[in-house]
């Protein structure tokens, strides 16, 4: 009986101390609240190139050689013994167009090139009128690609052809 009143003891205190660890895990111990999310999305930035335009280093005489500079207006100058030809030295700079999100701003990379005529090659690096710009409130841009081109005074007479690449980013 004694062994049935300690059992019985054991229990009731047993209990008691499950009802004291309930009451702490009661309500107001823990509370949930909820939270917000956003996103944007903007128009995709996408560059064409202006059809019928290239960086044109124009006609000329290559001499011992030099270069021939094409700024970002078109604007083209020689420099040592390379010689424009008379009447033939339209020069030209590349031009760009731009859309994407409105008013947003961006960078702008142009690698360098070759042109080549046979196995006969001239380098050139370019330079656009820009290498960042900021999208109108329509979302359009405009830029122009002007360049260097290097002669050696070993090229032999003919039409040289080429391409480089321009890229755009958002920034």
């Amino acid at each position: 009986m004694i062994i049935n009143k300690r059992l019985l003891t054991a229990v009731v205190i047993a209990a008691a101390i499950g009802d004291v660890s309930m009451a702490k895990a009661a309500s107001g111990n823990t509370s949930t609240a909820a939270g917000t999310a956003s996103a944007t999305v903007v128009a995709p930035i996408v560059l064409t190139h202006t059809t019928g335009a290239s960086l044109n280093f124009g006609k000329f005489t290559v001499g011992a050689g030099g270069t021939v500079v094409v700024n970002s207006t078109g604007t083209g100058s020689v420099t040592s013994d390379v010689g424009f030809v008379p009447g033939g030295s339209s020069t030209t700079a590349d031009q760009f167009s731009l859309t994407g999100d409105n008013s947003r701003n961006f960078g702008i990379s142009t690698t360098n090139g070759t042109i080549t005529n046979g196995s006969k090659t001239m380098s050139f690096t370019t330079a656009p009128s820009s290498t960042t710009g900021t999208t109108s409130a329509t979302g359009t841009y405009s830029f122009t690609v002007g360049g260097t081109l290097t002669v050696t005074g070993t090229e032999t007479p003919g039409a040289y052809t080429g391409t480089y690449n321009a890229t755009v980013v958002y920034q």
